[in-house]
């Protein structure tokens, strides 16, 4: 007797991630495909404010999803996609630090930050707002690589402390000590200049 084959769901908007995961660890590339086009923004929104280089962000998130298809089968908690691709591209974007570093190129001071795209009326406003930025981004570059990554990952993209935990390698009680460490140190780097007391 011959089985009917069953056709596979259409992919939705609405397709969760972990039925994505199943259907590409099987060799689906349209889920493949899903997958990448639903992540690719925010992983390289999170990598170009990690490594501060946009074009270094591209390349970097080209690699993370190279190795995400590479590594998926080992993937066993499937509905943990988000923070799993996340840490894989928190280890691409070090490796390449230790690369640029070994190199000797030093591209720390790129200041590689959007303006804003809408222009602002009021001039002194908008110089201000770019001063302020630019406060934000050095305060940002004052913290450790691991801890900018940590805090960048919860206020950014969102994730939870059990997400970020996954995508760190760290346990939860480290993820909460980091993130707290480093708005503190934000803060303590960034009142100065928003009129606040020092603390």
């Amino acid at each position: 007797m011959l089985r009917l084959l069953r056709r596979p769901e259409p992919i939705t908007a609405d397709t969760p991630d972990e039925a994505l995961v199943r259907r590409a660890q099987r060799s689906d590339s349209e889920a493949f495909r899903a997958l990448f086009e639903r992540h690719a923004l925010s992983v390289r929104r999170f990598l170009r404010d990690l490594m501060r280089d946009a074009d270094a962000a591209d390349d970097a998130t080209q690699e993370t999803f190279t190795r995400a298809h590479v590594q998926l089968p080992k993937l066993g908690e499937h509905d943990r996609f988000r923070p799993w691709v996340f840490g894989i591209a928190r280890n691409v974007a070090f490796e390449a630090r230790r690369v640029r570093q070994h190199q000797s190129l030093d591209v720390e001071g790129d200041d590689d930050v959007p303006a804003a795209v809408l222009p602002a009326p009021d001039p002194e406003r908008t110089l201000l707002d770019r001063e302020l930025e630019g406060h934000l981004t050095s305060a940002l570059g004052e913290l450790s690589e691991h801890r900018r990554a940590a805090l960048l990952l919860r206020l950014d993209h969102g994730l939870s402390y059990d997400d970020i935990a996954a995508a760190m390698g760290w346990t939860l009680p480290m993820v909460k000590n980091e993130i707290h460490r480093a708005r503190l140190s934000l803060r303590a780097s960034l009142l100065p200049h928003l009129g606040g007391p020092t603390p």
